[in-house]
């Protein structure tokens, strides 16, 4: 096998599997190396903000999620199944991301509604993240995937940069126009 084109860390969060095994078969067919995170509590989601559960080359992750009000929706658990000092929370916020996240230049993409909300854009880049990528808004779900392949197909076919792949997918659409890119 040849060398990979790019490598992605693909989060998924509760209720998003079906658009993410889409993003995977695509970002595949553009020749990268995808690797795929299930998450089912909070500790699994701090374990990857936190740099403990990466893999060792990635160019790209994303946390395909469903946001509400700039916050990531994680699942319901009960009280009995929590960990000791795990987050009893459904949702993972701007304080929760300063609190546990060392993804140091890093480029993060959170495919949710929301999750371009300028505060918690700005805790990732505070944390050493070397970019943010997120809808400001209720984005649509097709447009939310729409929006992801033709960014990585601008980067791995047509070699564009992040700026360019960026402004060339947030412009498909009305939809698209929610995705903000946030940088240190």
């Amino acid at each position: 096998m040849s060398k990979p084109a790019l490598y992605v860390h693909l989060v998924i969060g509760p209720d998003c599997d079906f658009e993410s095994m889409a993003i995977r078969a695509a970002l595949e067919s553009f020749d990268a190396w995808v690797t795929i995170h299930l998450i089912g509590r909070p500790n699994d989601l701090i374990d990857v903000l936190s740099g403990e559960d990466l893999p060792s080359k990635m160019d790209y992750l994303i946390l395909n999620f469903h946001g509400n009000e700039g916050r990531f929706c994680l699942p319901e658990l009960g009280e009995d199944v929590y960990e000791d000092n795990e987050p009893k929370s459904i949702y993972f916020e701007r304080q929760d991301v300063l609190s546990y996240c060392q993804l140091q230049d890093v480029k993060v993409i959170a495919a949710g509604c929301t999750l371009g909300w300028q505060q918690l854009a700005t805790a990732f880049l505070e944390s050493g993240c070397h970019s943010y990528l997120a809808p400001d808004d209720y984005i649509e779900g097709n447009a939310n995937l729409m929006f992801l392949i033709r960014f990585f197909y601008e980067i791995i076919t047509n070699q564009r940069n992040q700026q360019e792949a960026f402004e060339l997918a947030q412009a498909i659409d009305a939809e698209t126009t929610m995705y903000k890119l946030y940088l240190t």
